[in-house]
């Protein structure tokens, strides 16, 4: 039992593996947190555009 134990927490494989894991959710959150920022600045943009056109067309 002893020897199991040992060998149970010596063991690497699939650390790796983990690892990648751990990158690919800290880039999908990066890339979550870019979209935000740009849909908030594409929403303004949007709003900003609609308004100027409306005030255009009302005179």
């Amino acid at each position: 039992m002893k020897n199991f134990i040992k060998r149970l927490t010596s063991d690497q494989t699939g650390a790796t593996a983990i690892e990648y894991g751990l990158i690919l959710a800290l880039i999908v959150l990066a890339m979550l947190s870019a979209l935000q920022a740009f849909a908030d600045g594409s929403i303004t943009m949007w709003e900003t555009i609609s308004d100027k056109t409306a005030a255009a067309i009302s005179g």
